[in-house]
């Protein structure tokens, strides 16, 4: 069934239009016509199974059928990610998006190969977002994640507030350990999960020294990605899948870590 974005502001009742390049593509590029079946996300947890009633070039209106909320995934993942070049970090937050991952927050490095700023920072941001938008139309993901627009490191910790539970840094260097370990760890010790978690990973030359350790001196723990030395996008998908599988099985008790989804009125 195709899918379809609409903010939340826009969603409320029984009757949703789409409009714009959502209308267009509906209309245009799908051809969809009267008594279509579409589903329809607004990236807050909330889905939307809906029959075109009727349209005309510019709009399509559709007929709520069903409304489900899906609760979001257990532990609430930020990746901090060294910013990459453009396609690459396009790549970076399509597939954290379908990762679950709730924030994107994009960092300028001493060693990223782009460096961004002004007036380019806001548009970046913008256009990472609709490849976030994209990514949850194709997926089925229903909770958008939130792109921060680019910012310095220091900038990032003097506003970071709360601080996650729990804070990783993919790391090359020795001593850095699995991350399976840090999680058992945090959990004997808490008696749980953590409920925010932070993973670092730095842009295609990684993070200098003296940014490691301003990340470790606030808390930051050393992640081991295993013998290879992995491209930076690769690093980034490692850390959430790796997350994701660690907590959504711990927090679900099953091997599926299916969330809940109940029908809404």
């Amino acid at each position: 069934m195709h899918r379809f974005y609409l903010p939340e502001a826009d969603n409320q009742g029984s009757e949703l239009v789409l409009s714009g390049s959502e209308a267009r593509h509906a209309l245009s590029v799908l051809r969809l016509r009267k008594g279509a079946s579409v589903i329809v996300l607004d990236g807050h947890g909330h889905e939307f199974h809906c029959e075109l009633t009727e349209h005309d070039r510019r709009v399509a209106r559709l007929k709520v059928v069903q409304r489900i909320a899906v609760d979001r995934v257990p532990v609430r993942i930020t990746l901090v990610q060294g910013i990459l070049k453009n396609r690459t970090m396009e790549i970076v937050v399509q597939k954290s998006t379908e990762l679950g991952a709730e924030a994107i927050v994009p960092i300028q490095c001493d060693r990223s190969v782009s460096q961004i700023d002004g007036e380019d920072s806001v548009s970046k941001a913008r256009k990472w977002s609709l490849t976030a938008v994209e990514a949850i139309k194709q997926c089925g993901q229903t909770w958008l994640p939130l792109i921060e627009p680019p910012t310095g490191l220091e900038a990032y910790f003097s506003h970071r507030d709360p601080t996650p539970d729990l804070v990783l840094l993919a790391s090359l260097h020795e001593g850095a350990r699995h991350p399976r370990s840090i999680i058992e760890a945090y959990v004997a010790r808490h008696g749980g999960i953590p409920r925010s978690v932070e993973v670092w990973v730095g842009p295609e030359g990684d993070f200098t020294p003296h940014e490691m350790q301003a990340v470790i001196g606030r808390g930051g723990l050393p992640i081991s990605l295993g013998p290879l030395v992995l491209r930076a996008e690769t690093a980034a998908l490692y850390c959430l899948s790796v997350l994701a599988y660690e907590f959504q099985t711990r927090a679900c008790g099953n091997e599926t870590g299916v969330l809940n989804q109940v029908e809404m009125p």
